[in-house]
Order: structure tokens, then sequence, then C-alpha cells
């Protein structure tokens, strides 16, 4: 279900600023001016270098990867990490709005096998559509030759699915990486989150907020235990 929006409005199209040029054959896209040989920069130039990690590689996973490799690592981060972003806020807002499903109660992974049948058909085809459209957008076609299995189309920037129906894509290229960046944190943490949610909810059988609620009393419940107190005795000395 969440899926279905894995074309966030994050996914804006790649400036055209950057790298000027006389030919319209050219299709300019943000990124660094390297050969695949020589990597002058750290993921060939990518965003995601972000403080306070850096140029965080503690596997050593980019020395000897080819450019075309790292832009399919990052094609795949930028996918999981928005569709990280929907199931973190689906866990938070399905509790209390749930239009879709009958909402029993429990954790959300005990409610998946009680949707309808039509609802997981209508699941499924919206899912296919929205993967159909980005492999067409990204993907080389692999009966072309078998070198261009799972491999991205030589003029294909990572995330970039030419959908920004609010135009929210900034013009100057600086402010666009900047919201690159921002993109990549939040799907980043969206991803531990979402992981968190379905892993708390696996062992404690709860969902979040009946475990928050516990929590909150564990840690909280002394001081709003003497608050109450006080309230109640300043109220029979009047």
């Amino acid at each position: 279900m969440i899926s279905t929006l894995a074309f966030s409005s994050t996914a804006f199209t790649t400036p055209v600023t950057m790298l000027p040029t006389n030919s319209r054959a050219v299709n300019v896209q943000m990124v660094a001016t390297v050969k695949d040989e020589v990597k002058s920069e750290f993921c060939f130039g990518l965003p995601g270098a972000i403080a306070p990690a850096g140029e965080f590689d503690p596997a050593n996973l980019l020395e000897g990867t080819s450019k075309e490799e790292v832009y399919r690592w990052r094609e795949a981060e930028l996918t999981h990490g928005r569709v990280g972003m929907l199931a973190s806020l689906g866990f938070l807002v399905q509790e209390s709005f749930h239009p879709l499903f009958t909402a029993d109660g429990g954790p959300a992974i005990e409610q998946i096998p009680k949707l309808p049948p039509a609802l997981w058909f209508g699941m499924s085809l919206a899912i296919g559509i929205c993967e159909t459209l980005r492999i067409q957008k990204g993907w080389a076609n692999p009966y072309e030759a078998p070198s261009k299995i799972q491999t991205l189309k030589p003029d294909y920037y990572p995330g970039d699915l030419g959908f920004d129906p609010l135009g929210l894509k900034p013009e100057d290229p600086a402010e666009f990486r900047i919201m690159q960046e921002k993109e990549l944190s939040h799907g980043r943490l969206a991803m531990l989150a979402a992981a968190g949610f379905m892993a708390q909810e696996a062992v404690s059988g709860k969902t979040w907020s009946q475990q928050d609620s516990i929590f909150e009393n564990l840690v909280l419940g002394p001081y709003f235990y003497q608050e109450a107190t006080e309230v109640a005795r300043d109220a029979m000395s009047l």
C-alpha cells in the first residue's frame, strides 16, 4: 500500500544548469564531472556526505566500485528511503485513521492478513504500476544485452523520476543539493524507524502507541503521581 506513493514529492527532476553545453543531445545532470576510472569526489559527487558522519564508508565498499554500481546503490537507497518514510508515517497515523480497513486492533503485522481480497488486488495492481513506471524510467532493458541486467540507463540520475507536481524543486543547484541531502537524511532515519516499529510490535505484541504509553508511565509516572498528590493536597487545604 505504501509503495503506491513511493514517487514522493522529493523525487524532483535534476537541475539543468550545472554543466553548460551547446548540444541538445546531452542530458545535463547534477553529477560529478569525472570519468568512471577516476573518482575525485566521494560517491562520484553524489549528495549524501552529511555531517556529522561525513564521508561514511567504514566497510570500504566504495573502493574499486564503478560509478554505475554506486549509482545503482543510490537508486536502491532512495527507493527504500522513500518507502520507509511512508511506512513510518503509516505506523504513526493508522491507529487513529484507517479508512481502508476495519482496524480490529493490535500490531500492524497482525492486521495485514485481515485485509479483504479486493484491497489486496488493488494494492498489488497499484504497486505493480508504480514499479513498472520506475523501471521504465531509469533501468536499462535487460533483453538488449546480458550486460544490461540490473543496470541503470546511462543518462539516468538516481532518484530522478521526473515527478514534481507541486513545483517544489529549487531552481538553484546548491539549494537543490541541500534538498537532496535532506531527503537522504529523512529516508535513512525512516528506514531505521520503520524497522524499529516492526521489531517492537513483533516482539512486544503491542502497537507503538500502547508501548509508548507504558514507557511514558515508567519514566514520568512518579513525576505525575507527585504532581497529582500536590494538587489534591492543595485542594483539601482550601
